[in-house]
């Protein structure tokens, strides 16, 4: 079993290595280590994307892998098809369409999918095949542990690890605390 720190602190924190949306400069950070295969990361994406609406400029939301691959059989191929995505410059949009078919994200439908965002299909096809961003799926992996995440979802808030409950309104309100 994972030890937990005292106080879970975010290992490494954001850096330009991230996937963020919204402003460096927020006042809060949200960061989510998330499972494209889990139900419950597929409930907490439009719960992220309402409070992104409410907030605005307000908040930086962070994406980070931790694909439950002895649970969840396409996530570890589905995050490694988002980080290709991400190479093309089209990370969330990928993020988004995974989440919208979380019971089809075998690799015929991984290939569809880039087909639909216009990638280069030759170097989708190569990169997943020589499992190109595997190591910068597991550095996440690695990074969720090292910060005390044992399942997904798992929210910090800057830099803390949220306890809370990650629906609408309890999340919500602790963000526009740590913004005030």
């Amino acid at each position: 079993m994972i030890q937990e720190p005292m106080t879970a602190q975010l290992t490494p924190p954001v850096s330009e290595r991230d996937h963020t949306q919204g402003p460096a400069a927020a006042p809060v950070t949200l960061v989510e280590y998330g499972d494209y295969e889990c139900p419950y990361c597929g409930e907490a994406e439009e719960i992220v994307q309402e409070i992104q609406e409410l907030l605005g400029d307000r908040l930086r939301f962070v994406f980070r892998q931790f694909p439950l691959a002895d649970i969840h059989p396409h996530a570890a191929s589905a995050a490694e098809a988002a980080e290709a995505a991400g190479a093309q410059g089209s990370f969330w949009e990928m993020h988004e369409l995974l989440y919208q078919n979380q019971d089809r994200l075998d690799d015929r439908h991984l290939a569809v999918y880039a087909r639909e965002l216009g990638l280069d299909l030759d170097r989708f096809a190569r990169d997943m095949a020589e499992h190109r961003y595997a190591g910068e799926v597991q550095r996440e992996v690695q990074s969720g542990i090292e910060s005390g995440v044992q399942g997904t979802p798992t929210f910090f808030i800057n830099g803390v690890r949220y306890k809370g409950s990650w629906d609408g309104p309890d999340l919500l309100a602790a963000l526009e605390q740590a913004a005030a």
